[in-house]
């Protein structure tokens, strides 16, 4: 055996019984059995039961502080992407083009950056921009009247006002250093922290926008002719995987598919043959007039007729 695959074994090894023991408290008999196959082979103290081995202690010096920062970026996009969706009732099959961020420091956008795609094919879409300071999105300051009426009292009326009237530039000054100074309608400077305010945008035409804190993501939410085409594509290798699924096929199992013609799928075969025939291991994708025993897959607006067979 060479030293690379001895080394990966002796990796694998230490993961699972390390796993082992991080879950012996939530499933004492699974971890048990887990941990003494492991170990079976070992003359070690504590071979004979999980529940006799030091539980796992972390080693913070392999903390990988900047790999958390950026992960947590992309779950937090991903996140606002795929509401964003759920809200325009887009399903996640059909792609879309493209997702504009604006970033206000470098470090958030290197973090970003460095998880891009992992990002994109989460939420499948094609594109990740960056957008300087605030320019494409219109932002709007609305106050937190519990617990600013208990800071400014009498003032308070004044005070939401000037917030109303905060230009962009002063939200932007806002939300990347936490607090801004303003002056109300009597002369008076006060202070305005963001705690105390909620940040949004609004949407824009063909765009939909979501707040997190200080991110923002905003969504292109138009389906283009050649986008739609490629959401048709993926939803007919979904719906021909149910087929497989469905009639039992082995994972290998090559096919031919037949489909009645339409107008919106026919080009999606066309435009889109070499990926769907990987997708589903079909060897032939045909379109005919009639199918007999066909399955019947529902569309939006139209329907066809699908037939799949084994090689």
């Amino acid at each position: 055996m060479s030293v690379d695959k001895l080394s990966a074994y002796q990796t694998l090894y230490t993961c699972l019984e390390t796993v082992a023991k991080l879950m012996a408290p939530i499933a004492p008999y699974y971890a048990d059995r887990l941990y003494t196959d492991l170990t079976a082979a070992t003359d070690r103290a504590d071979a004979e039961s999980v529940h006799l081995a030091t539980f796992p202690i972390s080693n913070e010096t392999m903390i990988d502080a900047s790999l958390e920062y950026r992960m947590k970026l992309a779950q937090q996009i991903t996140s606002m992407v795929l509401s964003l969706r759920k809200k325009e009732k887009i399903i996640v099959r059909q792609p879309l083009q493209s997702i504009s961020i604006p970033v206000g420091d470098a470090e958030r956008q290197n973090g970003i950056e460095a998880v891009k795609q992992l990002i994109l094919d989460e939420v499948n879409v094609k594109e990740l921009n960056f957008v300087e300071g605030n320019g494409m999105l219109v932002k709007k300051v609305k106050c937190n009247f519990r617990t600013m009426g208990k800071k400014f009292g009498k003032l308070m009326k004044s005070v939401a006002s000037a917030v109303e009237a905060l230009s962009q530039e002063q939200i932007a000054s806002l939300e990347s250093n936490e607090w801004l100074d303003v002056t109300i309608d009597n002369g008076e400077m006060v202070r305005i922290e963001s705690v105390d305010v909620e940040i949004f945008s609004e949407d824009i035409p063909g765009w939909t926008v979501a707040n997190e804190g200080s991110l923002t993501v905003a969504l292109d939410i138009t389906v283009t002719d050649a986008l739609r085409t490629e959401g048709v594509a993926r939803e007919l290798v979904k719906r021909i995987q149910n087929i497989r699924k469905e009639s039992n096929f082995e994972i290998t199992d090559r096919i031919v598919v037949e489909l009645t013609r339409s107008e919106q799928t026919d080009k999606a075969v066309v435009d889109f043959a070499d990926y769907i025939s990987t997708q589903v291991l079909a060897n032939e994708i045909k379109t005919v007039d009639h199918i007999e025993d066909g399955v019947e897959i529902d569309f939006d607006d139209y329907k066809i007729y699908l037939k799949v067979q084994k090689v």
